[in-house]
């Protein structure tokens, strides 16, 4: 009996994480609770709120965990947007004022005349394409949700992450 009473409860759990993970889809911008509030990051941000914070632990005289360092590698790794030439300051200004134009970013549905904008998810996407040569086509494939928008408006988004990319670059 307890057996039964135990594989019950087990099952309905189990069921319900079914049904949790059936109703988040990244595609459809549906997320979990554990995803409210909270603001999404692109790799150059994390790489630089990561130096900073190793400079910090340096000066400290704190050694860095193993975790740590491998998040610093990944997010080197996978970070088009960095300049070794310019200033930390001027960087994190770059990529915030990429972050807030893409958030701010609004377009109106030709057919019903909704104003639509971008998720935090998808600007945070957006941010870590190698945008330079990316194409509209790409861009849906990498992030589907995007497949909302009309070409024109990806494109105009590209547009805004490449001109951000050149200034960080060069």
């Amino acid at each position: 009996m307890l057996y039964s009473a135990m594989t019950t409860e087990s099952s309905s759990q189990q069921q319900q994480t079914i049904s949790q993970q059936q109703q988040e889809n990244a595609a459809n911008l549906v997320f979990g609770p554990d995803f409210e509030d909270i603001q999404f990051l692109s790799n150059a941000q994390v790489a630089a709120f990561l130096k900073v914070s190793a400079r910090s632990a340096v000066d400290r005289d704190e050694e860095l965990h193993d975790v740590y360092r491998k998040t610093v590698l990944y997010v080197d790794r996978y970070n088009t947007m960095t300049n070794p030439e310019k200033d930390d300051q001027e960087l994190v200004g770059e990529l915030d004022n990429l972050q807030d134009a893409l958030s701010t970013f609004r377009k109106e549905r030709e057919d019903d005349g909704e104003e639509m904008e971008l998720h935090g998810s998808e600007v945070a996407a957006l941010m870590n394409l190698v945008a330079t040569d990316t194409l509209v086509e790409e861009a849906v494939a990498l992030i589907p949700s995007l497949s909302r928008f009309p070409e024109a408006a990806i494109d105009e988004i590209l547009d805004l992450i490449r001109s951000t990319m050149i200034r960080i670059v060069s």
